[in-house]
């Protein structure tokens, strides 16, 4: 259900990994009434549409609620597991000098941890 490293890949618009996603959200939300069912039937036979849709920012505000709960309380346990915060992050961008003592890789790897903290906080936003 979920990629060989068990992670979800988003991007700024949308959700990279929509179909795993979708599928996990399913599943993690669904009833045990319903699990059973599904676990009976092998999966879902005529998904077709659902599966054609994009997990769009827009899509992403429009999950229904155990669901943006599942997902904005995953987010805040990925968020707990980097060393700092976003603001810190911020801050060690907006100073200069401490940025210029930063090695080359120490910069780039600010940018990335930057980038993925910004996208978990939209996403946190999003299902609120």
């Amino acid at each position: 259900m979920v990629g060989e490293e068990g992670a979800f890949v988003l991007g700024w618009d949308e959700v990279l990994t929509e179909e795993e996603l979708s599928m996990a959200l399913k599943v993690l939300c669904m009833s045990e009434e319903e699990f059973k069912e599904y676990k009976e039937q092998g999966g879902w036979e005529d998904d077709s549409e659902e599966e054609n849709s994009t997990l769009s920012n827009e899509a992403l505000l429009r999950l229904k609620t155990p669901c943006k709960q599942l997902l904005y309380n995953s987010v805040l346990l990925t968020l707990q597991s980097y060393a700092s915060d976003l603001k810190v992050e911020q801050d060690l961008l907006d100073n200069k000098d401490l940025y210029e003592k930063l090695s080359r890789r120490e910069q780039q790897a600010l940018h990335v941890r930057y980038g993925q903290k910004r996208i978990l906080h939209q996403l946190l936003e999003l299902v609120r």
